[in-house]
This record gives C-alpha cells, sequence and structure tokens, in this order.
C-alpha cells in the first residue's frame, strides 16, 4: 500500500503547531484567528479533529471543552451546531468544523490535520471521524495531509481518500505520559510497526526522541521526518539535524526564502 508522498512545501514551511496561536493576542489554539494569522505570515498550519455526537468534524485538540472553553464534559456529547456555538476562552471565535476551516485557507498554505481517536484506546476505529474528514477533502484544491497516533484511522483513511498523504503521529510512548493507554499498547506502538502497513509516507515524531533508531531506519528509507512540538529557536536548530520539518508554538519559526 502506497501513498503521496508529502508536497514539497510540507518540508519547507514550518508548521504552526494548532495553528499560529497566542491567547495573549485573542489567537486560541485551533481558532479562526489563529489559522488566520498563521496563513498570513505564510506557514503550513496544523490542526486536530474531533467528533461531534452527530458525526461532523470539529476543529479541537482536547476530548473535553473544559481547558479551551467556559462549557465542561466531551466534545463528542455535543452536536455541531452546538459547539459551533461555544466560545473560546480569551477569544470572540467559536469550534470551528473542518469545513469552515478548509474555506478560510482556501489552499494559500499546506494543511496537516491530525484525526483524534476519542477512545483513548489506539484500537480499531469504527470510521466515522474519516469519512467525514475524507468527504470534506475530496472537494479540497489545496495541499493536504492527514495524520493519527492511532494507525487504525490511517487505515481507514487509505480506503477513504488513498489520494491524500497520510502519515503516523509517534512518541517514545513512555506508558507515564499516556495513562489510560495500557502499557503493552505503548511498548508496540513504540517501535512504528504499523508504517507500511498503512501506506504511510511520513511521521510526526516527538522531538525530543529523534534519536530513536526506528527514526533512522524510516529515514533512512526515504520517509519524511517531521516532529513535535518545538518550542524555542535553540530546540529547532537541534532537531533539523534529524527532521526534515518541525511543527513549533510559542515563537516565529524562520520561513526559508
Amino acid at each position: 500500500m502506497q501513498t503521496p508522498p508529502l508536497p514539497a512545501d510540507f518540508l519547507r514551511l514550518p508548521v504552526a503547531h494548532r495553528a499560529l496561536h497566542d491567547r495573549a493576542q485573542g489567537r486560541v489554539e485551533n481558532s479562526p484567528a489563529a489559522i488566520r494569522a498563521a496563513v498570513a505570515a505564510g506557514y503550513a498550519i496544523e490542526i486536530d479533529l474531533q467528533l461531534s455526537s452527530d458525526g461532523q468534524a470539529m476543529v479541537f485538540h482536547d476530548e473535553e471543552l473544559d481547558r479551551l472553553t467556559h462549557d465542561t464534559g466531551l466534545v463528542n456529547a455535543r452536536t455541531a451546531d452546538a459547539l459551533g456555538q461555544i466560545a473560546l476562552k480569551d477569544s470572540t471565535d467559536t469550534i470551528p468544523t473542518l469545513p469552515q476551516v478548509l474555506a478560510l485557507i482556501a489552499g494559500r498554505v499546506p494543511l496537516l490535520i491530525e484525526l483524534k481517536d476519542q477512545t483513548l484506546t489506539m484500537g480499531d476505529s469504527d470510521g466515522r471521524l474519516e469519512a467525514v474528514t475524507a468527504a470534506a477533502l475530496a472537494g479540497y484544491d489545496g495541499p493536504v495531509a492527514v495524520m493519527s497516533f492511532n494507525p487504525s484511522m490511517m487505515a481507514q483513511m487509505a480506503q477513504l481518500a488513498p489520494n491524500v498523504p497520510r502519515g503516523l503521529t509517534t512518541s517514545s510512548y513512555e506508558a507515564e505520559d499516556w495513562h489510560p493507554l495500557d502499557a503493552a499498547t505503548c511498548d508496540r506502538l513504540r517501535d512504528i510497526p504499523d508504517y507500511d502497513a498503512v501506506g504511510a509516507s511520513f511521521i510526526s515524531h516527538q522531538g525530543n526522541d529523534l534519536t530513536r533508531p526506528r527514526v533512522a531506519d524510516l529515514k533512512a528509507k526515504g520517509a519524511a521526518i517531521l516532529c513535535w512540538t518545538i518550542r524555542t529557536p535553540e530546540q529547532e536548530a537541534l532537531v533539523r539535524q534529524i527532521a526534515h520539518n518541525i511543527t513549533f508554538e510559542g515563537y516565529l519559526s524562520p520561513i526559508p526564502a
């Protein structure tokens, strides 16, 4: 199983993590304001998707509303219309849908989409989030790629949107950082065993774990190596010795001429 390679700009333009967010400036992560700022600056953009109760793709990182809004509870317990009425903290924005974000970006910069596993088990996916993601991307004219920590979700995307580049978000999978994921699953995923099976063309790996031999092995075999989440210029200089590109936040990564 193969997937198209990442378009070149995914390897050239630094990727703004959850868009170019800065809460002090009213730009909350994954918000329309943060997305507009990233487009204006010329960065590639990474966003996250969660599924609403009525099966819509919402651009929001957490499974719960509590951290980023004044509401509480699970994202997947609310309809898309209800979520779209919820204001983000320190912002006038509300939670957008994937189609709204696609319209906002309109192909002007690369878009890297991470699909979230709401079960937190990394088990077999029911395919609902993948299906609405694929449907939204079917009419999108712009550089886009998808990824997930859950290999099952990328296997689903391989069937639903075979022409969209896909990859795996990967990690050192230290068990204490991944509760409630069980230790056996962490041990399995740590070695990135599903890369070929899902037809990935890239990984986005934990930035402080890039010296892992499996990363070097995949790079040698032609995988594009992205990494997350870089927060200082000094860290960027270090990880670029291995990674082809970075996902950053908290500072402005320089854009190559």
